[in-house]
């Protein structure tokens, strides 16, 4: 490999490393807050939100692969105009083409990598991410109680609230429970403390100690009062469903069904998925492309036209990969209409950015 192409190659995966470390971090946190916020509200449990960041990181990787290599080669052709490394290149007889082959060994390993992201590991991921939401919503209303926060469970018959317990004999603290009854009724419920208990044939129980019980008469001013020593509420969960339903209920998620089932699938919906899964190695390709061009600017001028005209050429790339997914999807353009005639117009515009750059203008006559 020549010194020109060693450069170059050496560059863009330093511009790639940094520029794929930030957009990481920035993915973490921002996914990080959303599923905690989650987690407050009961939607996810506490316990999972690890494993869902973990696995939703890896369906974005494609994308933050695709934006990481774009900006690394913009920032490298741009950085050698800028500093005139460009003018020492083209004295030595270098042209724009030139950096075709060193931009290539980097894109087509990271266009390969995309592609198994895209077509195994990130479906693979959705289905992982499908199977723990499955879970938590078929866990028992028991299971989702805890301190310090209003819990509401499924179909929203009934909210708890527990403080967190001062008495090393209690499990809870005082607790509180809205009950909504079938025929309209509401009770409330106020316990001084309560304890998790199960019988031998496993279901599960809340054991209430001392506390009132208000019962609300529905289209009627009665209001009854009750005292308790203890009282103790059934746990169940009737919408249970096996390991193996989990499963089918996850699969059946578009993003999370694997290449084998959208090819036998043979419909609109699925069509959309495979030219989506199929363009993202191929978007890749045709940004890196065309980032080469678009790099390349007078140094005197300002820095920031082209990063602007980049970004807004690689937003419209993705958003017209989207809308096409959408209208496979509702079958108004079948999936190789869809697959070729986006990418092939962005292919177009690599080969009349660089044909732009590249003229030789006619001399001016006075």
């Amino acid at each position: 490999m020549s010194l020109f192409k060693r450069s170059i190659v050496a560059e863009i995966l330093s511009h790639a490393g940094v520029v794929f470390s930030t957009l990481i971090i920035v993915w973490l946190s921002v996914l990080l807050v959303r599923l905690l916020g989650q987690a407050a509200a009961g939607t996810i449990g506490a316990d999972v939100v690890i494993a869902i960041s973990t696995f939703s990181s890896i369906t974005a990787l494609p994308i933050i692969l695709i934006v990481s290599v774009f900006i690394a080669i913009l920032t490298t052709v741009s950085r050698n105009y800028r500093e005139q490394e460009m003018f020492v290149w083209f004295s030595s007889g270098v042209s724009l083409l030139n950096w075709i082959n060193p931009v290539l060994r980097v894109v087509i390993p990271t266009s390969v990598l995309i592609a198994v992201l895209t077509i195994i590991s990130s479906p693979w991921a959705y289905q992982q991410v499908a199977e723990y939401r499955q879970r938590y919503a078929q866990r028992s209303d028991l299971s989702k109680v805890a301190t310090g926060q209003f819990i509401e469970t499924v179909g929203g018959n009934r909210v708890f609230f527990i403080e967190p317990s001062t008495n090393p004999d209690h499990e809870m603290g005082r607790i509180f429970v809205r009950e909504l009854g079938k025929e309209g009724g509401i009770s409330v419920i106020n316990a001084a403390h309560a304890n998790f208990s199960s019988n031998e044939k496993g279901e599960r129980f809340i054991n209430l100690g001392a506390g009132s019980r208000y019962d609300l008469v529905p289209n009627s001013p009665e209001l009854r009062v009750s005292s308790f020593d203890d009282i103790t509420l059934r746990v169940e969960n009737s919408n249970a469903v096996s390991e193996d339903e989990i499963r089918e209920k996850a699969l059946n998620e578009m993003k999370a069904r694997p290449l084998i089932a959208l090819l036998a699938d043979n419909n609109s919906r699925s069509d959309s998925q495979l030219m989506w899964r199929f363009s993202l190695p191929i978007a890749v390709l045709n940004l890196a492309l065309l980032a080469i061009p678009l790099g390349s600017v007078n140094p005197r001028m300002g820095r920031s036209g082209n990063v602007i005209i980049a970004g807004l050429v690689g937003l419209l790339y993705m958003n017209l990969l989207n809308m096409m997914r959408g209208w496979i999807s509702a079958g108004k353009v079948d999936f190789w209409m869809g697959i070729l005639s986006v990418n092939g117009l962005v292919f177009l515009a690599v080969v009349f950015a660089f044909w732009l750059k590249m003229r030789v203008k006619a001399p001016r006559h006075a």
